[in-house]
């Protein structure tokens, strides 16, 4: 996901965005998502553009823009799948266990105890 950053933000804004936050219940993190999300559920409705949110957190195996590469072209990521997916295509795929070889929790803790 893309990170977004403001700065030189003034000491008095910060702090009414912190107590705007507490009184909400959130961090200051979703207390300025939240304000991103409404505006721009806004600027949609009124026709200005032309995300829509609701529909990302419905399906996330959508495609969705995810940044823009360094000429502006967007960066559109799709086919998301749950991990109960992949296990189950890989179970399908690889029935039985390949013997003879070492388990990834063995490796894991080969790795960890040799530091």
């Amino acid at each position: 996901m893309p990170n977004l950053s403001i700065k030189d933000v003034p000491e008095a804004l910060a702090e009414a965005l912190r107590q705007r936050a507490a009184r909400n219940h959130r961090s200051l993190q979703g207390e300025l998502m939240a304000i991103v999300e409404q505006a721009a559920n806004e600027s949609a409705a009124q026709g200005l553009a032309p995300p829509d949110l609701e529909a990302a957190h419905r399906d996330p195996g959508a495609p969705r823009i995810v940044g823009y590469d360094r000429h502006g072209w967007p960066i559109v990521r799709q086919g998301w799948k749950t991990v109960e997916q992949v296990v189950a295509e890989l179970r399908e795929k690889f029935p039985e266990p390949i013997l003879g070889q070492p388990l990834g929790v063995d490796i894991i803790r080969e790795d960890r105890d040799s530091r």
